[in-house]
């Protein structure tokens, strides 16, 4: 039997039988967050006349930008089974790098941000080999770097001070739009980019012999997808500002293609590299992982050293947000919103599972329940708990899920 006859003639209601089956065996993936994300729109958008407005919509976005941004540079550190508390004020110490380098040396603002990405990774590289190469545990290691990189922070903004962002590209990142034009070129842009990589994927496993993606499933989900993402880009397009002849507000914040680019290149990095397999095998069992030849040490020096430069670019976002950074930039709930963030997403914190877009779906899932509460006049304490229990739950559903796959 040839090897194109060896692969699986699959029908759609076999694919859905397989799906459900590695639900049962404790592969839900990002399930739980998909359909708690749309449950609690559901419920504030039931609730709240503002919630579903363009406005708030583009608001939710860039409200959770910085948040998606640490979590996503987390995804590499969980899934070593490892934990950096030290993300966020990572974030505030490279932003404050940034703007001092831009404001106080005139430094340009694509070199400071590349500076400050350099910062970040050499921090992190001072994580990740004292986590790796001495043994300490990442839990302590990150918790004392949270203590010292707060008070680097404090020295650098000075106590109770800010220092004031005036560079008009940083401010547009998260206060400036795409036009409704090119924001619509860039959506189709990048639906044709992902239909093609999604046929090139399935056309080259069935080249190999491999069972592939069944074609029928994966046009509905690619023009399920493409079409919500179509009515998001409709959503942003609509004018936003309450005063339009003073200021217009329309078009995709250009923090959004910031992270796609991220997410694009996060994805590639973990699924299509030699990189990205060895994370997956050191997560999942370290000392076979060794034996197989791969330096589990250099890999858990490297994840860190990659949390850390993408908490410099969340550093750019939240001196965009806030027009300034302080000594609280990156404090306060910021870490553990990002960790909530890529767990409830899906991210195991035992390690040796995730991807990339789970930080997505969970930061939306943080910032929607942030946003929503805070419309409906709930204090500031009962979103915390909420948020809580939402990630006891996620991380429940994920040591419950694991058990079940190793029963």
């Amino acid at each position: 039997m040839s090897s194109s006859e060896m692969v699986e003639t699959a029908t759609l209601k076999g694919a859905m039988h397989d799906y459900w089956s590695r639900i049962k065996a404790g592969d839900i993936g990002s399930l739980p967050a998909v359909l708690g994300l749309i449950a609690l729109c559901i419920v504030f958008g039931s609730m709240s006349s503002v919630f579903l407005t363009p406005g708030n919509f583009a608001n939710l976005l860039t409200q959770a930008a910085a948040v998606i941004v640490i979590a996503m540079g987390l995804v590499f550190v969980l899934l070593l089974g490892e934990i950096d508390l030290s993300a966020g004020y990572t974030a505030g110490v490279t932003g404050a790098v940034l703007v001092i380098l831009i404001t106080n040396h005139h430094v340009p603002w694509y070199l400071a941000l590349i500076a400050a990405i350099f910062v970040g990774v050499i921090l992190g590289f001072g994580l990740g080999s004292l986590v790796a190469r001495l043994g300490i545990p990442s839990f302590v290691v990150t918790l004392a770097a949270f203590l010292a990189f707060q008070g680097i922070l404090l020295l650098l903004a000075g106590e109770g001070g800010t220092i004031r962002v005036e560079d008009k590209t940083i401010l547009a990142v998260e206060n400036s739009n795409l036009t409704p034009t090119l924001s619509w070129v860039f959506f189709i842009g990048v639906s044709i980019i992902y239909v093609l990589v999604g046929l090139n994927r399935i056309n080259s496993r069935r080249k190999a012999g491999l069972k592939s993606e069944l074609i029928n499933l994966w046009v509905l989900k690619t023009v399920g997808l493409l079409g919500i993402l179509g009515l998001a880009v409709f959503a942003l397009n609509v004018e936003r500002s309450n005063n339009p002849d003073l200021v217009s507000l329309k078009g995709i914040p250009y923090v959004v293609p910031v992270i796609l680019l991220i997410l694009v290149i996060g994805t590639f990095v973990l699924s299509r590299t030699a990189f990205g397999r060895h994370i997956y095998a050191v997560g999942g069992n370290a000392e076979a992982a060794r034996r197989a030849g791969i330096n589990v040490k250099q890999i858990r020096i490297m994840a860190f050293m990659i949390c850390s430069g993408l908490s410099a670019i969340a550093g750019m976002i939240f001196a965009s947000r806030q027009n300034s950074v302080s000594p609280t930039t990156g404090g306060s709930s910021t870490l553990l919103y990002a960790v909530g963030a890529a767990v409830i997403g899906g991210t195991s914190l035992f390690g040796g599972k995730g991807k990339m877009s789970d930080a997505i779906l969970g930061g939306l899932v943080v910032a929607v329940i942030d946003n929503g509460m805070g419309l409906l006049g709930y204090a500031a304490g009962i979103k915390f708990i909420v948020t809580g229990l939402v990630l006891l739950i996620s991380a429940g559903v994920d040591a419950v899920s694991r058990k079940g796959a190793n029963v």
